[in-house]
């Protein structure tokens, strides 16, 4: 049963992977055999990552680049090219949140929501999905979606819509990659314990409706998402495309 979920001899690229949910990602991937090749635009906080995989025994590199900028994305899959280094398992972590009235808000933040958080799920995936299907290889794409690629929330509306273009570009993938052995899935986090909502656990209205709306009565751990990621990256997921698994205690099962 273990070689199902044994990521021995794959290698992992997780984007915005320096700290957050994209750092256990990819320690989870780590943990399960793969090298993982660590993302991040902040070049210090980056290589402070990749040595603390390293310290643990684990095979692991740093690239930076923007995932939002389509060059920069083609010249860092280059350059992993020139070292030998071939994505087999991709997930598209990187991430932004921008809450404010949809009356109040501004296209600038708007757009960039939008592109951090879908379009570089495309740019990415396709720079990865050209080089396994030249390779013959196969692959895994695991896009991050949310709670939100499902049900909508005041002020967090250009989050929502990302989310949302995450479930159905996820399909699209599965639509035209299937045929390469390429499985394409997503992950739904529901309120996870992070950086990002710092302010949501501080604000106690908000916890305490967190926790009164969950079946669980409980937010959620970083390292409470691994399993779905290596699954989704393991030979134990080959048949499944197109899916989105929501790992949320059950907050969807109650709306």
């Amino acid at each position: 049963m273990s070689a199902l979920f044994d990521l021995t001899g794959k290698t992992a690229l997780v984007t915005g992977s320096a700290r957050g949910l994209g750092f256990a990602y990819a320690e989870g991937l780590a943990a399960a055999g793969a090298r993982v090749v660590l993302n991040d635009i902040r070049d210090t906080l980056l290589a402070e990552s990749v040595d603390t995989l390293a310290t643990k025994g684990y095979q692991a590199h740093g690239v930076a680049f923007d995932v939002t900028d389509e060059a920069a994305i083609e010249k860092a899959f280059a350059d992993l090219d020139a070292q030998d280094i071939h994505v087999d398992i991709l997930i598209n972590n990187a991430g932004i949140q921008y809450r404010k009235p949809m009356v109040e808000l501004e296209l600038e933040n708007w757009q960039k929501v939008i592109d951090t958080n879908l379009t570089s799920a495309f740019l990415v995936s396709r720079a990865a999905a050209k080089r396994m299907i030249a390779r013959k290889t196969g692959g895994k794409i695991v896009n991050i979606g949310s709670l939100t690629s499902q049900a909508a929330r005041p002020t967090v509306a250009p989050y929502t819509a990302a989310k949302g273009g995450i479930k159905m570009l996820t399909c699209s993938m599965a639509a035209e990659w299937a045929q390469f052995n390429i499985q394409s899935n997503a992950i739904g986090p529901g309120y996870i314990l992070t950086d990002m909502n710092t302010a949501l656990i501080e604000d106690k209205q908000f916890d305490s409706w967190v926790k009164s709306s969950n079946p669980s009565q409980r937010w959620g751990r970083p390292d409470e998402l691994i399993g779905t990621a290596v699954f989704l990256s393991s030979k134990a997921s080959d048949y499944i495309n197109g899916q989105i698994i929501y790992v949320d205690g059950g907050w969807l099962a109650v709306l």
